[in-house]
């Protein structure tokens, strides 16, 4: 763990979702008002945070250039801050590949994110339209297939399944939660290695910042938000959160296009 960086007791810190928190699913509009809120409360003083399920490299410009002063990427297992990696935890290459074979023996489709890169595996036996709509919607940004050429150097550090009527999912899960947490995304499972989290990536940010938990606040709207909303004493969902995380959460705001993260920060007195 890094040293201590200094004492923020006056600051409060705030944790961002992306997908359905910051930005809209599936469209990616980013409100106005949610840009201007980020930029007030920073002008006051607070601490911003992106803390998300994406890798590093699938944190889009346009919200980098919001100024945030740290990335929490694929649920706890990389860490940015200061503009440096300061943690990440990552699967070897041998159980990698070990997980890949598992998938194509149980017929589950998946793909494999890490820091810089997406991996797909054309030698899937299956595949489904909810992961052809993901890969499109990569483009070409650090799209790679898996074979022959990396097979024995490839590895990630999350990945997400797209079960279907054929998978084995009793042998996959079976198999695989000794080291990974299944989080329901509902037309997706994503696979988390266990021991982290959304929470214990605040938890490292808390240490190294000295931050009280009381100045900490979480926005987010699906499961896989849980953690870090149980963890803080000030959990926010949005407007347009599963109902799931609600019992969790000490506020509801808005929907994103009804300027919910605005109202959060406003209704929490952290835009000044």
């Amino acid at each position: 763990m890094e040293q201590s960086l200094g004492r923020e007791q006056e600051r409060s810190a705030i944790f961002f979702d992306i997908d359905g928190t910051l930005v809209t699913e599936g469209t990616h509009i980013l409100p106005p008002s949610a840009k201007e809120a980020i930029a007030r409360t920073r002008a006051c003083g607070n601490l911003t945070f992106i803390n998300t399920g994406r890798t590093y490299f699938n944190v889009d410009d346009y919200l980098k250039e919001l100024g945030f002063d740290g990335y929490l990427c694929g649920c706890g297992t990389q860490i940015f801050y200061g503009g440096k990696e300061l943690f990440a935890s990552k699967i070897t290459n041998e159980r990698s590949r070990e997980i890949v074979l598992l998938l194509r023996e149980c017929e589950i489709a998946a793909f494999f994110e890490e820091s810089q890169n997406v991996f797909f595996d054309p030698m899937s036996p299956v595949t489904c339209k909810e992961l052809m709509d993901l890969r499109a919607a990569f483009g070409g940004k650090s799209v790679v297939d898996l074979g022959e050429s990396n097979w024995n150097t490839f590895h990630f550090d999350k990945f997400l399944v797209f079960p279907t009527t054929r998978s084995d999912m009793r042998r996959f899960r079976r198999e695989i939660d000794q080291d990974f947490c299944y989080v329901d995304r509902g037309f997706c499972g994503e696979m988390i290695q266990k021991g982290y989290s959304k929470a214990t990536a605040i938890q490292f940010i808390r240490d190294l910042l000295d931050i009280p938990l009381e100045r900490c606040y979480a926005i987010g709207d699906s499961n896989n938000d849980l953690a870090m909303l149980e963890y803080v004493p000030h959990g926010i969902a949005m407007g347009n959160s599963v109902k799931d995380i609600l019992p969790y959460c000490e506020y509801q705001t808005a929907d994103i296009l009804e300027d919910g993260i605005y109202k959060a920060l406003e209704h929490y007195g952290l835009l000044g």
